[in-house]
């Protein structure tokens, strides 16, 4: 069977209208969010008016019905051209466990509500303060209770949870010394963030390096109904790695727009810029750089594609999503450096834009996951080396 990959700006359709509403939210925009750590409403909600935070959500449910592959295009456009995507990427890659795992009522109740707007989902709550990115170990516990379970611990690390009216809860129903493997006794929730903040809920903001809107949760018996448990108790582990391998991709190709803004912006300052008579360009030490993280940007997206692709195609994606995210963060983050060197000292007044999204694109090496925790997956589960840690 023949396969073929669209090379270039696949989606032209939908690029050219990411690109005219990011058009409306220039540098200072921005920046006012971040004196005053706000959340960017106004952005959000042109997106979602426009459809592209709905854009997984099948037609049946009022959204696009786009594959992953375009969600990402979204989400590549809107950094490409100086905004901030991870505002409104949870809403995204969640759907890659409620679509696949949630019941036909779950779906019927919520997607329409999300794909119009009405309400949003951007809360993904794992991370917990003890437990990192040992997700089995998390503490947070569900108790069945009749028609509810009640939940109780703390999830760090879940941003905009302050903005948003649902969250994807992961919590052990089991004890871990009662499972047969570590995997199991996990499960997924929907949780009603509106109706229990300050009754066995609370959201605390944390000040970060960048505006990330992202928050400390205390659960304190906590009651989630029972009908809100997607597919069944004590299998929320395997629900989840759909969302976190989307999660991966999306990120990942969030990264190649950071990227890409930053050698857009790169290249053309070189040009431009004129020292000892000639642009700053015409050197090597200047040109070299910029020239290799653009190299090292078309790797990485073409394995985004790839993991992207397979994504879609509902094949075993794992390697390919967390390979794309290791490469495009470290790609992006030498297009970055590449931009602080070549604008010198420029680039730290704010008004040129490469001090926040320098600080924003660092982040990509840290999380959803570390570039050691990348490498510990492909050695032991690619490479069929012994397990690292």
């Amino acid at each position: 069977m023949l396969t073929t990959l669209e090379i270039g700006e696949d989606y032209p359709e939908l690029r050219d209208s990411v690109r005219r509403i990011c058009a409306r939210f220039p540098g200072a925009y921005w920046r006012k969010l971040e004196d005053t750590q706000s959340y960017p409403t106004e952005f959000v909600t042109e997106l979602t008016e426009a459809g592209f935070l709905g854009a997984l959500i099948p037609e049946e449910y009022g959204g696009s019905g786009l594959p992953l592959r375009a969600a990402a295009v979204i989400l590549e456009e809107i950094n490409a051209s100086g905004c901030v995507a991870s505002q409104g990427h949870a809403q995204m890659y969640i759907m890659g466990t409620l679509l696949r795992h949630g019941s036909e009522e779950q779906k019927r109740r919520y997607l329409p509500d999300i794909a119009a707007g009405r309400l949003r989902l951007q809360a993904f709550g794992v991370t917990e303060p003890s437990t990192g990115s040992d997700t089995t170990k998390l503490k947070t516990r569900a108790v069945r209770n009749g028609d509810h379970y009640l939940v109780s611990g703390q999830k760090v690390w879940t941003s905009r949870a302050m903005h948003s009216d649902m969250m994807l809860l992961l919590a052990r129903t089991t004890p871990a010394d009662q499972v047969t493997k570590r995997t199991d006794g996990l499960s997924v929730f929907l949780v009603d963030l509106r109706e229990h903040r300050g009754k066995g809920l609370e959201i605390r903001p944390i000040e970060a390096m960048i505006n990330h809107n992202t928050t400390e949760i205390f659960f304190d018996n906590l009651p989630v109904p029972a009908e809100n448990l997607i597919g069944a108790e004590g299998s929320g582990f395997r629900y989840i790695l759909d969302g976190l391998n989307a999660e991966r991709i999306l990120v990942a190709t969030e990264a190649i727009g950071d990227g890409r803004w930053f050698i857009a912006k790169s290249t053309q300052y070189a040009k431009d810029r004129v020292v000892f008579g000639r642009p700053i360009g015409a050197n090597q030490g200047v040109q070299f750089p910029i020239a290799r993280a653009w190299a090292e940007l078309e790797a990485a997206d073409m394995v985004c594609r790839r993991a992207a692709a397979l994504f879609d195609a509902g094949q075993e994606c794992g390697a390919d999503a967390n390979i794309a995210k290791l490469l495009a963060s470290e790609a992006a983050w030498k297009a970055g450096e590449a931009a602080m060197q070549t604008h010198g000292g420029f680039a730290y007044a704010r008004e040129y834009e490469i001090e926040r999204k320098w600080r924003e694109t660092r982040l990509y090496q840290i999380a959803p996951i570390s570039t050691n925790l990348v490498l510990a997956y492909v050695g032991q589960h690619v490479l069929g080396m012994p397990r690292s840690y």
